[in-house]
């Protein structure tokens, strides 16, 4: 308990250095390093594309919801859904989560598993693709939609966020980015860091539409809690050994983690537990989620066998 109180101190500290509001400079300089200025500084480039991308999908929905009826195409809850994933994606890659994330191993991976658990699901449920479409004029809506329909795209669009090929980019996405030589390329390049996190949310993109896509039959289900409980495995296999490791993985963040109270295998370790368990259960809630629906289909479709075999008993 000492251990967890010592951590959730240094987080606040933290946290609370990030804004300076009632604290003289001293008090926390040995743990902000001279690494103060720019916390709150804004990721401008991010800032506008998150802005465009929120304009255009509530454009979208309006203009949808104009053309046939509020709720029609795109539901209020899924709008909600959607927000509420944008405002978590927001979250992430903005100050102070983004601008600490580069100096605490930890802080990165609440970043990331914000990314690709919480966010990406939350979007993926908003039904974007519709929305982003009603938001451009008609010719072009036409246009886009005659090529969303043309054999080869719907097939590679099908392949993409099959159950097994979904799965598979996303478990490369986490792993390969994992690698200490990437991770420590992301962590010198802002550009590599931009890529490294368009890399996440992507593959968590398509590996969320393949699980939540409007698909009710007993077979997806059961495909998605295989998926889901995998995604659980492997990502937990790589906390546990983030957690576990007495070496740090990242040497980049030894100077960076020590200016916040941490030696850099604490920060790993404690970024291996992000991973592994608000991480792991998040996909294993989901699988839960899943089985239930998978359990009543079947037993519905059962219940249908049994009243088709009564009928040809009684005919």
């Amino acid at each position: 308990m000492s251990a967890l109180r010592d951590t959730a101190r240094r987080w606040g500290l933290a946290f609370v250095g990030c804004s300076g509001f009632g604290w003289p400079q001293a008090a926390f300089a040995h743990h902000i390093a001279g690494h103060k200025e720019g916390l709150w500084q804004p990721e401008w480039p991010v800032a506008a594309i998150l802005a465009v991308s929120l304009w255009f999908y509530l454009r979208g929905v309006q203009r949808l919801w104009r053309a046939a009826s509020p709720g029609r195409g795109v539901a209020r809850g899924e709008v909600a859904c959607f927000i509420a994933g944008w405002m978590v994606l927001a979250a992430a890659l903005m100050p102070p989560v983004h601008t600490l994330g580069e100096m605490l191993f930890s802080v990165h991976m609440v970043e990331h598993e914000l990314l690709m658990a919480v966010a990406a699901p939350l979007l993926v449920l908003g039904r974007p693709l519709i929305a982003f479409l009603w938001a451009l004029p008609q010719s072009a809506r036409r246009d886009l939609g005659s090529l969303s329909r043309a054999r080869a795209v719907h097939r590679v669009w099908l392949f993409a966020t099959s159950a097994l090929v979904a799965w598979m980019i996303h478990a490369l996405a986490l792993w390969v980015w994992h690698l200490p030589a990437l991770f420590e390329a992301a962590l010198a390049r802002e550009l590599v860091h931009s890529l490294q996190h368009v890399c996440f949310l992507g593959a968590a993109l398509l590996y969320w539409t393949s699980l939540l896509r409007l698909r009710h039959d007993a077979e997806s289900r059961g495909a998605a809690v295989i998926s889901l409980f995998a995604t659980s495995l492997h990502s937990g296999i790589l906390g546990a050994l983030l957690t576990l490791g007495t070496v740090s993985w990242y040497p980049l963040y030894g100077g960076r983690s020590a200016a916040w109270g941490f030696t850099a295998v604490e920060d790993q370790q404690l970024a291996g537990l992000v991973m592994w368990v608000p991480g792991g259960f998040v996909y294993m809630g989901a699988a839960l989620a899943f089985a239930a629906m998978w359990l009543k289909e079947s037993e519905t479709r059962t219940r249908r066998w049994e009243t088709a075999l009564l009928k040809e008993r009684h005919s």
